[in-house]
């Protein structure tokens, strides 16, 4: 089972990149409400409740009808990006319905104690000579939770303006397998983007989140592959919640020529860490991706 990032931004654009994953793993996409074809049918005014406590009960609530689909007792849990967050308590809270966690793009926050990615941005922008983003960059300042979504969305986007090998991936994989996308209709296309910034209100609740405070103890096997030059979720900040992670098994791997969105620029090696890693610490029941 694959939770996506954004928020608000749906995975299910890049299917065709991921076909090779089908034939070892079953693999459940859902779009969040906010995001995709959710947000498409049901509009602004249809999505109910925008917060992470309710985006957290709704994936309890599609774990457990893949559950009662397939016939499973447990399913193999992922997770990118902005949806890693949910990732994280859905594996901490509730091991009974997930086989292992595998977070991807992994977001770790640190209940604000933790600017790696501000202080990189600041460096790149710095060293770039690009006066004027870093004059914009440093009058957000590193405290988030003083932020409102406006900053977030230009904080995101010299976040990504300012690194070419994230640049590029926005360019050629996200883009890129939005303009390919055989699931998806002009309109759907521009639904996503829409969703996207309807969906940013849920984004500064996350800053409250601190993964320490919430537990470091996981009943069930646990896994970081990262984008070894992510500069959105710096893999620094992932590896340091890993160290102090106690799971039953737990391994961290990074992704060469990677920054964000690691797992859909190199599904092959993704893949490769899923059978490699992953598989091998589960039991012999049928599991879901």
């Amino acid at each position: 089972m694959f939770g996506h990032g954004g928020p608000g931004a749906t995975n299910l654009i890049y299917t065709h990149r991921t076909r090779a994953w089908e034939r070892h793993f079953t693999i459940v996409r859902w779009d969040m409400r906010g995001a995709g074809k959710t947000f498409g049918h049901g509009g602004p005014d249809g999505q109910g409740e925008m917060s992470l406590e309710r985006l957290q009960r709704d994936a309890l609530e599609v774990t457990d009808h893949v559950r009662a689909r397939l016939g499973v007792e447990k399913v193999l849990l992922v997770a990118n990006s902005f949806g890693s967050f949910l990732g994280l308590r859905l594996a901490r809270n509730h091991p009974g319905r997930y086989s292992a966690y595998v977070g991807t793009d992994q977001n770790i926050n640190a209940g604000g104690r933790d600017h790696t990615a501000y202080r990189a941005l600041v460096d790149r922008l710095g060293r770039a000579g690009k006066h004027k983003e870093l004059a914009a960059v440093t009058a957000m300042g590193p405290d988030k939770s003083a932020w409102d979504i406006e900053t977030w969305s230009q904080y995101n986007k010299h976040l990504v303006g300012s690194d070419p090998l994230t640049f590029d991936t926005i360019k050629t994989v996200v883009i890129g397998s939005l303009l390919t996308s055989p699931l998806h209709s002009l309109r759907e296309l521009r639904a996503y983007m829409k969703a996207m910034t309807f969906s940013e209100r849920v984004a500064p609740e996350s800053v409250t989140i601190d993964e320490w405070a919430e537990g470091t103890v996981f009943e069930i096997p646990f896994f970081i592959f990262q984008g070894e030059q992510d500069v959105i979720t710096p893999p620094e900040s992932a590896r340091r919640f890993f160290d102090d992670v106690t799971a039953p098994v737990k391994d961290f791997a990074l992704i060469e020529d990677a920054s964000h969105f690691a797992s859909f620029r190199h599904p092959d090696r993704f893949l490769d860490l899923m059978l490699t890693k992953v598989r091998p610490a589960l039991t012999s029941e049928p599991t879901t991706s």
